[in-house]
Order: C-alpha cells, then structure tokens, then sequence
C-alpha cells in the first residue's frame, strides 16, 4: 500500500517576523538597552545570550510590552507596531516565559491561566485543556490547586502551559528547562522543535550553553546592553559561546573530586520523617545520609518531589519529629530554628531568591544583616551595627562582582543573577561549617556559575559540609562529590559522582524506580 501523500508545506514568507532596530532603555545610573538591533524570522528558534546584566530581560520585556522603548522601531510581520502592554503582544501573538512567575499566589492554577487569555471564549473547557496541554508536554499540573502551594518549578511549569495555550506566533522562554529531566527536556525540544516547524519562531534565553548548541539555529549575543556578536551555536563550542559572552577566556576548572575525608561528618540526617505543611505538599520519608568535612553532596531531582520540604527541615523552618533525626557536629538540632542553627554554624539560602532569600524593597546592606547579623557580628545590645553592616554588605559585593550601585541599592533593583550572586556571597562570607544551598546557580550565566563555584570549593576545602539541592544535573555532576536523588518524598543512598550518570539519574528522577543509583542498570 502506498504511503499517504503530505500536502505541500507552505513556503514560508520572505520577511522576518520580528525587527528591533535601535532599541534603548535608559533607567537611573544605567543604560540596560543600548541601540540593540534584532532580527527573528518565520519558523526560527533563536537563542539571545548574555551575562546578568547584559539587557536581556529589559529587551524581551519590551518585545513583550511590559516596558517601552526610548528609542527605537519595532516591526511584526513586515508593520511597524507599538506594543503598549503584554495584552496587546499576546493579541499580536507574542508569549513569554518569565523566568520570575507572573503569578497571583492566592488564586489557583486555572485561575491564573484565565487571566492571561484575552478572549473569553478561550476560557471554554479550559480545565481539560490544561490538563490535556500539561500531560502531552510532561509538565503534570492540577488545574485546581492554589499557586501558593506550589514549588517553584511547578509554577514555571504554569507559565509554559499558558503560553502554549494560546497558539503564539512568537514565544519568548526565559530559563525553561530548570526543572525537567534529561527525558523531558528532550520531549520539550521536540515540542518547541515541532512549533517551530508549523510557524512558531522561538526566542530562546538560557545559561544552559549545551542546550543553546543543541536546539537554536541563530544566536545574538549581548553585553553592558549592547549586541556584541551574532553566531550559528552548532558551530561553537559551549565554552566558546561562554566567552563570547564574558569577552574573557575562562578559566578551566575541575571541580569534583576531592579525597574522601576521614574525620567524623558534619552533618547527619538519621531516618528524617515529616509530614509537609503544605496541603498538597511531599512528606519526607525515612531519609539517611551524612555530609563529611570538605564535601559536597548533591541531591538532585524533578521539583515538587520534597525538596522544598528537605531544604525548610535542613534550614530549621519546620522541625524535624525528633532532635535526633538531625545532628550538626554531633550536637542534636532537629528542634532548633534558623537562627539557632546559624549560631552553630549551619547556614542555608533557599531556591526562590525573592521573597525568601531576599526581601525586595530592602536595601543590600539590610538583606545582609538578616542572615549574618549573628556571625557576621552585625549588631550589639540589640542595636543594628550600620557601619559593619555596609562593610559587610560592600564585602560580599567586591568579592562576587555584583553589579549594582553599592550597599544602599535595593534588592529588586538587581537582575536575578546579580541578586544571586549577593545572596551566595552573604552566606559564604560567613564561614559555615555546614552550607545548604537550593538552585545555587539558577538564572546566572556562565562565568558568575563559575565564580560561584569556586567560592563554593573553596569553602568546602577550608573544611565546611556542603549540600546543594539542584535539577542542574551537569552542575551536580561537575561540582559535587557524591550524589543522591529525592524522588516523593524519598532520597536514595548517596554514590560518588563518578560512578553514576545522567541516564541513571533521569531514571531516579522520573519516579520509574527508586533504587541506590549504583543499582541502577546503564
């Protein structure tokens, strides 16, 4: 039987489906968008790469209309438009993946959907759409649970799904892929692939370099807000696209790997249960392991399956069922809060940066006095030290290269790498003997991960414990020295690095066995 004949595809128009020429953005102090000109065209993904702070957010966020231009023409499908709001971009057929979620915490995840429809026809069996869009991509939601529930990569999961429903002509993705297995980050390459194919042009922004190689077909490459180069990716190496975005070679590091320690560890989680205080949250489940002296173990897995649970237990934000189920330097502290266990030298800085980590109308003096006033000596007879306090706070910012004003600039005005690395800074500077870290590195290019993690080990050779919590399995497979992987609420028994691989650990990860990963078959 003769195989069906494909109808022949439409040849795809000669012009470009996006034009930025001249684009500027001047805000106080700094010049974010400097003359940038853009080109997308029809059925194209597009990577725009750059360093935190080089004008990327402030780019795409005037493509999306929540900012407006200085200076500048921006043409849609051959017309010159001005895009006054994200409700005019997303009638043009724009879409956008924020990598911070626009999301409205109190309302559920269907609700938050709906407010990002214009029509409301489109609202029309929405529930079953959600579902039916979520499940076909792999990014499971229920469309009836509060977004205040929610790890954070399950309300990444919400910003996709609702792009998606709308058919975009252009969907800009910030970060995408922090929160996917191996497996399902080449189900969602395969479904930007396939939308690509059928019309929609992809405007691509990740530090994941090996992804921009795999999946783009261009890339424009900005710094200090201006476009610095214009690159096939496939015919670079990630380390050159690194370069190309630092103006700097990197320097090569190999940073695992450190001799097994022989002293006695420093911290110890003895058959850890807890029932989460989320209502739809993960209880944790009988977990065992031990950090040593100068190592660092990390626990990789797909968010939503008990890490924000095992970081609020490591971190004193609920206590353990017992004080025994966590010991720090042989000292029982499953009761003790966070600022008890910083005293004793156990310091943690959580995967969402605002909010949590930082408080954004706060100056970065004052974020810095939050978590170090006890260690850092921030404070006497109950008074705030403000001098220290500044000095600590300017410390943190020469040593990690944070680029922002000084020590009185507020949080928010940072970019999320820049904040990042201020909030890593504020908790190393302190000199723990036990570190517990969620997303170290997420949303920062290359070259502030690499100062990252030099910081990082260079703590655990002065003898600190560290425990990264990470969906970036090349960062745990580069950095750490053992492995494990939570998965509902369980975590395998931790194996060298070396002895496991992204396979086995997407495996873990995917919930289809739950096994010690040196059992895992290859």
């Amino acid at each position: 039987m003769d195989a069906p004949v494909s109808p022949p595809t439409p040849a795809p128009p000669t012009d470009p489906l996006l034009v930025l020429r001249g684009i500027v953005k001047q805000f106080p102090g700094c010049l974010a968008n400097d003359h940038v000109d853009l080109t997308v065209g029809h059925h194209e993904i597009h990577a725009l790469l750059g360093e935190n702070g080089a004008g990327k957010s402030t780019l795409v966020k005037i493509i999306y209309g929540v900012m407006k231009p200085d200076a500048g023409t921006i043409t849609w499908d051959g017309k010159n438009v001005t895009i006054a709001n994200p409700a005019q971009a997303r009638a043009l057929g724009i879409g956008m993946v924020f990598q911070h979620f626009s999301l409205f915490e109190a309302l559920t995840v269907a609700e938050n959907i709906a407010l990002g429809l214009n029509n409301p026809e489109d609202r029309v069996g929405l529930y079953d759409r959600i579902v039916d869009i979520s499940t076909r991509y792999g990014l499971p939601l229920d469309p009836k649970r509060a977004v205040h529930d929610l790890s954070v990569g399950e309300r990444q999961r919400i910003e996709i799904v609702r792009c998606l429903l709308q058919n975009p002509k252009l969907l800009i993705m910030d970060e995408p892929t922090s929160v996917l297995t191996p497996q399902e980050v080449q189900k969602l390459f395969g479904t930007l692939r396939r939308l690509a194919a059928e019309g929609c042009s992809i405007l691509y922004i990740s530090h994941k370099l090996e992804e921009i190689r795999a999946l783009c077909e261009r890339a424009t490459i900005m710094r200090l807000g201006k476009v610095t180069a214009h690159c096939i990716p496939a015919e670079k190496t990630a380390r050159e696209l690194a370069e190309l975005m630092i103006s700097a070679k990197l320097k090569t590091q190999n940073f695992g790997g450190r001799a097994e320690s022989t002293q006695p560890p420093r911290l110890v989680l003895d058959r850890l249960t807890i029932r989460s205080n989320q209502p739809f949250g993960t209880d944790l489940k009988d977990i065992s392991f031990a950090v040593a002296p100068g190592e660092i173990l990390g626990i990789a897995g797909i968010a939503g399956n008990g890490q924000t649970e095992l970081m609020e237990a490591l971190s004193g934000e609920i206590p353990a069922g017992s004080p025994k189920n966590i010991l720090l330097d042989g000292i029982e502290i499953g009761h003790e809060g966070p600022m008890a266990r910083r005293k004793l030298g156990c310091c943690a800085l959580p995967e969402e940066r605002n909010g949590h980590g930082a408080v954004g109308g706060m100056t970065l003096s004052e974020n810095g006095f939050l978590s170090a006033n006890l260690r850092g000596a921030l404070q006497r007879l109950g008074l705030i030290n403000r001098k220290r306090t500044r000095e600590f706070a300017a410390s943190v910012i020469e040593r990690f290269d944070v680029r922002t004003t000084g020590p009185e600039a507020e949080a928010r005005s940072l970019s999320g790498g820049n904040l990042q690395k201020f909030l890593i800074g504020r908790e190393v500077v302190q000199q723990p003997g036990v570190l517990i870290l969620s997303q170290p590195t997420w949303g920062v290019d290359a070259g502030a991960a690499a100062a990252i993690y030099e910081a990082l080990v260079a703590l655990a050779e002065g003898g600190t414990a560290i425990v990264i919590i990470s969906q970036d399995l090349d960062e745990i497979l580069m950095l750490c020295d053992r492995i494990a992987v939570i998965a509902a609420g369980r975590v395998s028994a931790p194996v060298k690095v070396k002895d496991a691989t992204i396979e086995q650990i997407g495996l873990l990860m995917g919930g289809s066995q739950h096994e010690e990963l040196a059992h895992v078959p290859a």
